[in-house]
């Protein structure tokens, strides 16, 4: 690698496809662990014993955890140089232990708060793990390149996500049992997640073993130094008096929770708004006080983000907010209208999960292909902003089929539109924000990027309940329509999104 930036002075050398893949090799293993999650999580709370009412308020543990670990690791990682083992690498390979280790727990739960507790600890390593690859992408590619370096991320995160969620179905009918009596876990269930936390760590091992990242002095001789940012001066002349408005808000909701009985996990939403507050308070302060530290550099980058960053996470928001209902009531939506069944413990129930095991792999399936041969494509003809927009409305029309087809066979056809706005939401978003920010920031940028990819989730897990309750009790395949709306909206706000391409 050293040869090449001799031969190519100040610029970052082209990588061929062998090199790209191996930069994102790692991630074929996180999304088995992703895909695992997402497809089981809901089955696993229900054999323990949940009811479907109470789903999203045990799957808040995720997208919480996401919201903290990101943006932290994102700063670490920006400031980390371990020598030949680098600056990305060591989260990767944290990550994928800690993961691996919770993959493994997870099937032995017998209650429904050790499964509970596992799920954090299972997203947070996964966590720690992914955000620093979305960085690794653009440490280690130039500009010209982030199209194709996440694109082909995108595709190993579609591989993964397929053979994650085809474990089961495979499984079973290899002749491993898939059902179990009640408070227990399937053994096609507890089989898959053994299994994938091996291939998990396999995988990132790959990634560390077969890259070698650029040191601090070649990134200097790219004009990317990764020096520490100095103190958000822009922060400091800000009044933390601001900071009464979050305060306020999250008050306010607190007592609206209170006073018209709204679902309790409001409560957890009210604390981040007062808790961000605070940090937004203390932030100030201290580079008033010219102490730079994590929380006032993570706060500055936030509240400080770039016009361009802004509108994609508007994107982001509504994006996510239909993709996090997806992975709650999926399960339960195809069980009672596919299947006819409601009860966890019932053989069609346990088959209409592994059917939904099976229409996740095709979404992550159609994703793989589209991020390498369509997106790119589409990208190059009319530019990633309309590329974008126009693959949000693929998954809107994918969720709004869900209203109408009643049959498993044809619910496989919703996911192609879901497959292609799903292979966009990973690539193109973060190859626009990838080539307009620092090198310097890059790490932490992304995880604050992640912010709005987990509160729509959080609003998703603690809002839909009383909305489903006080307007469709017992009838969850609404919950699509509202993903339907939301990709609507996201493909609106894309269109406002201006990029060179």
């Amino acid at each position: 690698m050293e040869d090449h930036i001799a031969q190519h002075g100040a610029a970052k050398p082209r990588l061929g496809w062998r090199d790209l893949g191996n930069i994102s090799f790692g991630f074929f293993g996180i999304q088995i662990g992703f895909a695992l999650q997402n497809a089981n999580m809901s089955r696993v709370f229900q054999s323990l014993g949940s009811n479907v009412d109470d789903l999203a308020a045990l799957w808040v543990a995720a997208p919480l955890t996401g919201l903290l670990v990101q943006p932290v690791i994102g700063h670490l990682s920006d400031r980390t140089w371990l020598g030949r083992f680098g600056r990305r690498r060591p989260y990767f390979l944290a990550g994928a232990i800690l993961a691996a280790l919770a993959l493994a727990a997870m099937p032995l739960s017998h209650v429904l708060i050790g499964a509970a507790l596992l799920l954090w600890l299972l997203d947070a390593s996964l966590n720690i793990s992914m955000e620093p690859f979305r960085a690794f992408v653009g440490d280690m590619l130039g500009r010209d390149q982030h199209t194709a370096g996440y694109a082909v991320q995108t595709a190993f995160i579609g591989v993964g996500a397929v053979v994650g969620s085809l474990f089961p179905s495979v499984l079973d009918w290899a002749g491993v049992s898939n059902v179990a009596p009640a408070g227990e876990i399937p053994a096609t269930v507890r089989y898959s997640f053994w299994a994938g936390g091996a291939a998990l760590l396999a995988s990132v091992l790959w990634t560390v073993l077969s890259t070698r990242e650029y040191s601090p002095a070649q990134m200097a001789a790219f004009g990317e130094a990764h020096d520490a940012p100095a103190p958000d001066a822009a922060l400091a002349r800000r009044n933390p008096a601001a900071a009464l408005i979050w305060l306020a808000a999250g008050g306010l909701l607190a007592l609206l929770v209170a006073h018209y009985a709204l679902a309790k996990e409001l409560y957890l939403l009210a604390a981040l708004l007062g808790a961000y507050g605070l940090a937004y308070a203390a932030a100030i302060l201290m580079a008033r006080a010219g102490r730079p530290n994590m929380l006032s550099s993570v706060v500055g980058d936030f509240s400080g983000m770039p016009p361009l960053m802004k509108r994609l996470a508007l994107v982001q928001f509504f994006s996510w907010s239909a993709l996090f209902v997806m992975w709650i009531y999926s399960t339960p939506i195809v069980a009672q209208y596919a299947f006819g069944a409601s009860d966890p413990a019932s053989p069609a129930y346990q088959q209409a999960a592994n059917w939904v095991g099976r229409l996740f792999s095709i979404y992550n399936g159609v994703a793989a292909i589209a991020a390498l041969a369509l997106l790119p494509w589409l990208s190059a003809r009319i530019g990633k902003a309309r590329t974008h927009a126009l693959s949000l409305c693929c998954g809107a029309a994918g969720f709004a089929s869900y209203l109408v087809i009643r049959s498993p066979e044809a619910l496989q056809l919703a996911e192609i539109g879901i497959g292609i706005c799903w292979a966009s939401i990973l690539a193109m978003p973060y190859a626009i924000l990838a080539s307009s920010l620092p090198q310097s920031k890059l790490g932490v940028s992304m995880g604050l990027f992640n912010v709005f990819v987990v509160v729509p989730q959080l609003l998703v897990a603690t809002v839909m309940r009383s909305v489903m309750e006080a307007f469709f009790p017992g009838q969850p395949v609404y919950t699509m329509g509202f993903a339907a709306a939301t990709l609507l909206i996201a493909a609106g706000a894309m269109l406002t999104v201006r990029t060179e391409s």
